[in-house]
C-alpha cells in the first residue's frame, strides 16, 4: 500500500501572487470528483492556518457551484514533508513536447 499522495509544490510569492490566486488557479483547472487512492487523490496542503481557512473556503465554494452535478472529494491537510520525484518525473511536459 502506498503512503505518499503525488502532488506539486508551487513555490511563491505573495506579494506576486496570493495563495488566494493560487487556490483559483487550482479550482479553475481541477474539479475533484473521484475517490481514488492515497497516491492520486485531491488535496490541498496547507502552511498555516490562514491558508487552511482559504482552503476551505474554496472547497465551500465549489461544492455549492458544482452541488448540481457533482459530489467534490478534496483532502484539506496541513503540509508536513514533501519528496521531490525522480528526475524523469520531472518537467515531464516539456520533456514529452507537450509545453
Amino acid at each position: 500500500m502506498l503512503d505518499h499522495t503525488e502532488s506539486v509544490m508551487i513555490e511563491f510569492d505573495p506579494d506576486i501572487i496570493t495563495f488566494d490566486d493560487l487556490l483559483i488557479e487550482w479550482a479553475r483547472m481541477h474539479t475533484p470528483t473521484r475517490v481514488t487512492s492515497t497516491q492520486y487523490r485531491s488535496a490541498i496542503f496547507c502552511g498555516d492556518e490562514e491558508q487552511k481557512t482559504a482552503a476551505e473556503d474554496c472547497v465551500t465554494y465549489m461544492r455549492q457551484k458544482y452541488a448540481q452535478q457533482y459530489e467534490l472529494h478534496v483532502h484539506i491537510e496541513p503540509w508536513t514533508k514533501f519528496f521531490k520525484a525522480e528526475e524523469y518525473h520531472q518537467d515531464y511536459l516539456r520533456k514529452h513536447g507537450r509545453k
